[in-house]
């Protein structure tokens, strides 16, 4: 019974910072700027989003959700798409 009991301890031992470790996985596209990435703001003011490429720090706009884009094309097609873009 021990060995059993030993067995299981270090069986996991073993695997369990190998299932802890965590990895992201970052898409990248060849065409255009390669590290350049492009947010979603909303104005609150005039209610309209606009494509940035910088993550704003100030509270004059509001970064819409939480995705980063890797084009501008990409970001552009979002707002198309973007409930609190797209409403009047």
């Amino acid at each position: 019974m021990k060995k059993y009991a030993l067995g299981a301890v270090l069986l996991l031992a073993l695997t369990a910072p190998g299932l802890a470790t965590s990895t992201t996985t970052t898409t990248t596209t060849s065409s255009g700027s390669s590290s350049e990435s492009f947010y979603l703001v909303r104005d609150p003011s005039t209610k309209t989003c606009k494509v940035v490429t910088e993550k704003p720090t100030s509270s004059t706009v509001t970064v819409v959700g939480d995705t980063v884009f890797h084009s501008r094309t990409e970001a552009e097609g979002a707002i198309k798409t973007t409930k609190v873009c797209t409403s009047d």
